[in-house]
């Protein structure tokens, strides 16, 4: 392709991307469905030596690193925590906490009895596949009623985290013991102190830098800090998450000493613009992440029994689990729309594919990731259809019990 032909190619892509985030809020299909049957579409009219396979697999890689990043940014920049919300925000965090580990472990063993690998291994792979998605969920509940949207958010958002963190340490070279989950624990610390550092430290350099092309240099400067905690071994992604929730709960933080220095509408225009850019890079990321994704995928693995009997397991495993947490442990009478609402997206497919060598199973087939992430995906699609809305008949009585239970 010459240039010209690149150039339209890229700015269709956008355009229809955006289209079908239109489609997505009108008729509640998320657009990550349609970006990848646009991707396996182009792959089988065009066939998949249209690209080569390393481009693709190297930039779908590089894309999922700065998208994470981006999500993770956007996800805290709308984290508001107050006191009024602690108990929500508690009951999103045990949630994300105790269903990620009980869907990790259950996954597990599916995979060991499929494959007859060893446990640890399996836990590697299954890990990925217990992280809902905020970069699906997050954008599909905007009409939700209140409590029920923030109660995903905030679950979505604490289940990124957890999964990373808890992927990252069994691929440890440490192992997994109770030296290494201290030395882990040790590094977390080490990384909330620091993103406290760096948050004050690009404020004031955004406030004394006059021109303005600064944003894409904090972008910058924050893909430096995770790319250099990633190769130290740190819990890096802990530095954006709580730069973004520095910067949206400043009014919160004590001492106050800690925020004086930095002038109120500085702090604003900050937010303002990080909130704008963000959004918009995430988007665009997204976009060409889920196209080039699908394009990659081999739609006949789908045929494979191993596929859909093993990937059949694992979303069941999944559906079991986060009904007897919201049912039984939450005491929640009607667990829908929440039930369905656990997409498997980028940061699955991001984390799958950063899977060291010495941890791979030779025995699993990629097809079973795959169709757990469209499964999971049309069963979100499913739970918005049916959830009702905020502004239907019954939002206000809805809004009397004030309470998620």
């Amino acid at each position: 392709m010459n240039t010209y032909e690149i150039v339209l190619l890229l700015s269709s892509g956008v355009i229809i991307s955006y289209i079908f985030n239109l489609i997505a809020k009108k008729f509640a299909i998320p657009s990550v469905l349609l970006l990848l049957g646009t991707g396996i579409l182009v792959g089988q009219v065009f066939g998949q030596n249209l690209l080569p396979a390393t481009f693709v697999n190297k930039t779908v890689e590089i894309l999922g690193v700065v998208g994470l990043i981006m999500i993770i940014l956007e996800a805290s920049l709308d984290l508001e925590l107050s006191r009024d919300k602690s108990k929500m925000i508690a009951q999103a965090f045990f949630a994300a906490l105790l269903i990620l580990l009980a869907s990790s472990f259950s996954i597990a063993l599916i995979i060991q009895q499929a494959t007859g690998e060893t446990f640890r291994n399996c836990l590697v792979y299954a890990t990925p596949m217990s992280i809902i998605s905020s970069a699906i969920v997050i954008p599909s509940v905007e009409n939700l009623l209140p409590h029920k949207r923030e109660f995903i958010i905030y679950e979505a958002s604490f289940s990124d985290i957890f999964g990373i963190l808890f992927f990252n340490y069994l691929i440890a070279d440490e192992g997994i013991s109770i030296e290494s989950g201290i030395l882990y624990s040790f590094n977390i610390v080490w990384s909330l102190l620091l993103s406290v550092v760096v948050a004050l430290g690009l404020i004031y350099l955004l406030s004394r830098i006059t021109l303005h092309l600064k944003y894409f240099l904090l972008f910058a400067v924050l893909l430096v800090l995770y790319a250099a905690g990633k190769l130290l071994h740190l819990p890096s992604l802990l530095i954006i998450l709580f730069f973004g929730l520095f910067i949206n709960n400043r009014k919160i933080i004590r001492p106050k000493i800690i925020v004086e220095g930095v002038p109120q509408h500085m702090f604003d225009e900050v937010e303002n613009n990080l909130k704008s850019i963000t959004a918009e890079t995430a988007f665009l990321i997204r976009t060409f992440f889920f196209i080039l994704f699908g394009y990659s995928m081999n739609v006949g693995i789908f045929s494979q029994e191993e596929v859909w009997m093993t990937g059949s397991m694992v979303v069941l495993a999944l559906l079991v689990i986060r009904f007897i947490f919201l049912r039984f442990i939450q005491s929640q009478k009607n667990t829908m729309p929440e039930l369905l609402l656990m997409p498997r997206g980028l940061i699955t497919i991001l984390l799958f594919y950063g899977i060291p060598q010495q941890f791979k199973l030779n025995t699993f087939n990629n097809g079973i990731l795959f169709f757990v992430i469209l499964i999971t995906s049309v069963l979100m699609m499913l739970g918005i259809i049916t959830a009702e809305k905020k502004g239907s008949s019954n939002s206000l009585n809805d809004e009397a019990i004030g309470e998620i239970v």
